[in-house]
This record gives structure tokens, C-alpha cells and sequence, in this order.
């Protein structure tokens, strides 16, 4: 009787114990979903097509790798979609921000050449050399170039990140979402965001300096004054 009764706690307290388990695996992967749900449920309605969008002073394009001097892929749709903006008279400036962290790679050159090679005027494209992640985007698109309406433009499973990070930044936007085919790469994106998730939730709440902040630069106030000479 007494083996029996030491058998049924045994059992008992492992049941217990893979409860407890369960529940904490639970817990974490609440945890960690909780910021891509925070995203998903917010700034919804702010993404929009290109026709759709409305009208803002500076579109901002996020970059996404270079090879050599040509843009990637996904970057070349981005730059595409910022072109047709800048068409369609729904931005007048156009801030490329990248990596140019050294002297043979170089996003916000390359964005750059791309774009004044497909007619958009030179004086209305400026570079940030030092958009070393998203946030380092936004935060310096508002305190180094003075940009606080932007449209944002990135792939569809970056965006939300894009807008939660700008608006914690001070920039009031509005997104284009480029749509891709769902391939390796675009999978491959879309799990970096969860990870990437969590790492805007602490940004947008503690607020840090970027990797690099440096001074203020008058690129977009210079672009916006040639637009309105020229309007």
C-alpha cells in the first residue's frame, strides 16, 4: 500500500511539474508574439498604395542591400514605388536611408543612382548614410533632417515595424507596402520580424539615440525649397 501511495505522488508531482512546463512555454510564446501582435493591431489603416496614399512632403525608403552598384531586388521595388510617388506628385523630396558603415558598401549611394537615373531631379534625393537599422532611420530622418510628415516605403511585412518606429520617433506617416511574391526571401523577411518586433517594442519605449546621430543636416529643407521654386 505504501509502494502504491509513493508511486501515485511520484506521478503526481511529475504532473505537476510538466504543467508547469507547458505553462511556461506558454507564457513565453506569448511573450514572445506579443510585440508582432502589438504591430499588427496598430497603424492598419495608415498603409496604403501608392494611388492611395495621401500626399506628404518626403517619402523615406528604407534600404535593402546592395551587390556592387546595383540594388537588390527588393530594394529596386522599393526605389520603384518611391519613383512612382514621386510621379503620381504625392511626395517631393525623397530621403534614401541605408548602410554605408564602410567604404565598399554603400545603400543610400546606390538608392541614389537608381532614382536619379529614373528622372527623379537630383536636388530632390538625399542620402542618409547612417541608417543602420530602422530605427536609426526614423529617429534620425526626424532629428538630423527635420522630417516630421513622411511616407514611408518598404516591403509589406516591414511596414507596420516601419510606422510604429516613426511614429515613436515623432514623424506622423503613412506607408506603401511593396508586395513581393511569396518566396524564400520573402519568408526569410517576414521571420526576421518577429525578433525585429520585440527589438521596436523596446526602442519605442526606451527611445535611444541611433548608432550614430551626428548634426543636423539641411538636405530635405533644401529639396522642399527647390520644390516649392519650382511648383
Amino acid at each position: 500500500m505504501r509502494a502504491f501511495g509513493g508511486r501515485w505522488a511520484v506521478r503526481l508531482r511529475r504532473r505537476r511539474t510538466q504543467r508547469k512546463i507547458f505553462q511556461g512555454l506558454v507564457l513565453l510564446c506569448v511573450l514572445a508574439l506579443a510585440p508582432s501582435a502589438w504591430l499588427f493591431l496598430t497603424d492598419g489603416d495608415r498603409i496604403r498604395t501608392v494611388a492611395g496614399v495621401p500626399a506628404e512632403p518626403v517619402a523615406v525608403v528604407f534600404g535593402a542591400g546592395v551587390v556592387g552598384d546595383e540594388p537588390t531586388p527588393y530594394l529596386a521595388h522599393r526605389l520603384d514605388a518611391a519613383v512612382a510617388l514621386y510621379r503620381a506628385h504625392k511626395v517631393k523630396a525623397v530621403l534614401v536611408t541605408g548602410d554605408n558603415s564602410s567604404t565598399g558598401y554603400n545603400e543610400p549611394g546606390t538608392m541614389y543612382d537608381y532614382l536619379v537615373s529614373r528622372g527623379v531631379p537630383a536636388v530632390r534625393v538625399v542620402r542618409d548614410y547612417a541608417g543602420f537599422t530602422t530605427w536609426d532611420s526614423c529617429i534620425r530622418a526626424r532629428r538630423v533632417f527635420g522630417v516630421d510628415h513622411a511616407v514611408l516605403v518598404s516591403q509589406d511585412y516591414h511596414v507596420r515595424r516601419a510606422l510604429a518606429l516613426c511614429r515613436a520617433a515623432g514623424i506622423d506617416s503613412y506607408a506603401v507596402g511593396v508586395s513581393e511574391p511569396r518566396d524564400d526571401t520573402w519568408y526569410y523577411g517576414g521571420l526576421r520580424e518577429i525578433p525585429g518586433a520585440g527589438k521596436a517594442a523596446l526602442s519605442a519605449l526606451l527611445r535611444p539615440d541611433p548608432t550614430f546621430l551626428g548634426p543636423t543636416e539641411p538636405g530635405v529643407a533644401q529639396a522642399l525649397a527647390d520644390a516649392a521654386r519650382t511648383s
